[in-house]
């Protein structure tokens, strides 16, 4: 496994758990943190069946390190946000493997839209998600403009942007920001059952079913019908598919070994 300086990635039973690891600094993404998960997130989805995000320490993440910005004056945040943060986006959101946010503590600014770059937020009670970024005279970036009017609707996404407050974990779970919360004392076992969970799925199936559902956004009924219609028999010819219907029928629980 590869050694990084601000993150680390561990691999077993098919789970990848990628851990933000700057706790002194509440996991804020530096430039180094951002090109190493991108790296980190491509080696999981060649190595693992499930990709879990978390921060070490107190904090999931504090969003971007604002002692990195160097010069304010000369600071590009154009080619900061094209350069460093839509690689490590697009790898998370286009990881073909079924990814979790397993959010422990407080995600800010960038780091909240980071953990809901993954299929599922997992995030414990005590957390809370900020989207900061009025608080320095800027607009939410990292992608929070597309999720959080798609996940909490546009009169809540509109006000978590204006007024910068913090949403607690149990009001992003009431208002369809995340899948769930968890109480503290049950988290940690609560998202690696999750995960585990998904590790001995139909990977086949979960791979096509991330593509049908981000692909939605984009299309018409037509053409998500058509679209459903294509990646449903790429499942039907898959090895799970096979052992899916014949663990049915001998009614026990499926083994599932992907293609």
């Amino acid at each position: 496994m590869k050694d990084y300086q601000t993150i680390t990635l561990d691999i077993a039973e098919g789970v990848a758990t990628l851990r933000l690891d700057w706790p002194e600094k509440m996991n804020a993404l530096s430039t180094q943190m951002r090109a190493e998960i991108t790296d980190a997130v491509g080696l999981a989805a060649r190595k693992a069946r499930v990709l879990v995000l978390t921060g070490n320490g107190k904090a999931f993440c504090s969003g971007q390190d604002l002692s990195d910005t160097g010069n304010l004056s000369a600071l590009d945040l154009e080619r900061v946000l094209r350069d460093e943060y839509e690689p490590m986006l697009h790898a998370i959101g286009d990881c073909p493997i079924p990814t979790i946010s397993a959010v422990n503590g407080p995600a800010a600014g960038a780091g909240a839209n980071l953990a809901l770059m993954a299929d599922v937020v997992i995030a414990t009670e005590s957390a809370y998600f900020l989207q900061a970024f009025t608080r320095i005279g800027l607009i939410p970036d990292a992608g929070g403009t597309f999720w959080l009017p798609r996940q909490m609707g546009a009169a809540k996404a509109m006000g978590a942007a204006l007024f910068a407050e913090p949403i607690s974990a149990k009001q992003a779970d009431a208002w369809g920001m995340i899948w769930e919360a968890v109480p503290d004392d049950a988290f940690d076992a609560h998202w690696k059952a999750r995960a585990a969970h998904l590790a001995k799925g139909p990977s086949v199936a979960y791979a096509n079913l991330k593509k049908a559902i981000r692909g939605s956004w984009d299309n018409s009924l037509a053409a998500q019908l058509d679209l459903e219609a294509q990646l449903q028999g790429g499942c039907g010819t898959s090895r799970d598919f096979k052992e899916g219907v014949l663990a049915f029928l001998e009614k026990r629980a499926p083994s599932y070994e992907g293609r």
